[in-house]
């Protein structure tokens, strides 16, 4: 499990976007970046640093996911027919700490990654407690009968914030999730916009 060493929403503040919509975002209320110079800091990007950004916007927005771990994703992603950039998306929404937050059943990726790790899922009846298990089109995920009545569940299931992707059924009442069909980009209700392609020239050039 990748350990979390700074607050989640420190990204959001360097970025200056509110990167997974939450209203509890600071970028809410100020959108220059973090430090005593922050506010100074909106000069115009060269194209390495552009591509950089976009890369460490969609490699935080899982989690903030290593970059020997983003790398490997993405090594996958270029090997499989298809645009690269779509393949990585795609690739990433399938991570089962993904399709858990995706499902609503905890309120952020790092829940997700904490309550997978923790054993209060299961895959087509199998507790699975890996985040990045790759989740296949038609399985089910479920959160384990024990772990319903969570605090962490009932609050994200009452939530407005986010609404469920298209690309899975989700069922309430019985806090299941069917994984439907692998999504491109626009088929993720991604906050802000992710940017795949200047990952791809990124890695293509560095």
């Amino acid at each position: 499990m990748t350990k979390r060493t700074s607050a989640k929403y420190k990204l959001d503040r360097r970025m200056g976007e509110n990167i997974w919509g939450r209203a509890k975002s600071p970028v809410n209320r100020r959108e220059y970046g973090p430090g005593v110079h922050g506010q100074r800091r909106k000069q115009k990007l060269s194209d390495f640093g552009t591509q950089l950004r976009a890369k460490q916007k969609l490699k935080g927005y899982y989690g903030d996911l290593t970059e020997k771990q983003f790398r490997r994703i993405y090594s996958e992603a270029e090997r499989v027919k298809g645009d690269t950039g779509e393949n990585l998306i795609g690739l990433l929404e399938r991570r089962l700490d993904a399709v858990v937050y995706r499902a609503k059943f905890v309120p952020t990726i790092f829940a997700a990654r904490q309550f997978v790790n923790h054993g209060h899922v299961t895959v087509n009846g199998q507790k699975v407690n890996i985040p990045s298990y790759r989740v296949k089109e038609g399985d089910v995920i479920a959160v384990r009968e024990k772990s319903k009545q969570m605090a962490l569940v009932m609050e994200a299931m009452a939530s407005n914030e986010r609404d469920f992707a298209d690309y899975m059924h989700v069922d309430t009442g019985k806090l299941t999730a069917e994984f439907v069909r692998t999504p491109g980009l626009t088929d993720v209700p991604y906050p802000v916009m992710m940017e795949p392609n200047l990952v791809v020239e990124f890695y293509a050039k560095n």
